[in-house]
């Protein structure tokens, strides 16, 4: 049997998970009462973990940002393979269902959320573009990569991967066929290594 602790850790849990579903899903219109509906839960349930509704949309905003941040393997022997890799998680991540509707829900409320626009740009885009950075980073000081300021390519090469697919997907929600997504990896991460193809 659970502890009240423990069931108190649960339901907060399950009210988090249904607000990220109806947020993502209906934008901050969405209901307290239908949040609570899809938890299972009474709404004073509800206010009782989450004062207000704004905290409560906070909380779901900050978990899914932090979804959707990409890592890199460590090692830097294989440069292309690694950006291969990133490449797909990140565009699975951010033009995937969830990352677009993010990216909708928070364009539609940033005038009313400043400081929570804010906190995704910190948790969700900074984190994957120092992460990059590092990466980079380590792959010209070891010699598979020209010198160069590791941000600016970390920054470039985002903006390659993200381009007009992009605006693309949130227009008609449509994906690239899984060949053309392939190719398309391949052909940014090998135009930006021909970029930064290191001076011997």
């Amino acid at each position: 049997m659970s502890s009240p602790a423990e069931a108190a850790a649960e339901t907060r849990n399950r009210l988090i998970q249904a607000a990220r579903e109806a947020f993502m899903a209906e934008g901050y219109r969405a209901s307290v009462d239908g949040i609570a509906a899809r938890a299972g839960v009474a709404k004073q349930t509800l206010y009782n973990h989450f004062p207000s509704k704004d905290e409560l949309f906070s909380e779901s905003v900050g978990l899914v940002s932090a979804a959707i941040v990409v890592t890199l393997d460590g090692q830097t022997d294989d440069v292309r393979a690694t950006l291969l890799r990133f490449g797909a998680t990140f565009r699975q991540k951010v033009h995937g269902a969830e990352g677009l509707a993010l990216f909708r829900t928070l364009m539609a409320e940033a005038a009313r959320f400043p400081a929570l626009a804010q906190a995704f740009f910190a948790k969700g885009p900074e984190q994957t573009a120092a992460r990059l950075a590092d990466f980079l980073g380590r792959a010209m000081a070891a010699g598979h990569l020209r010198q160069d300021d590791p941000r600016f390519a970390a920054e470039m090469l985002l903006g390659m991967f993200h381009n007009i697919d992009h605006f693309r997907r949130l227009s008609n929600n449509t994906p690239l066929p899984e060949a053309l997504e392939k190719s398309r990896i391949g052909r940014i991460v090998d135009c930006f290594l021909r970029a930064y193809e290191p001076n011997h």
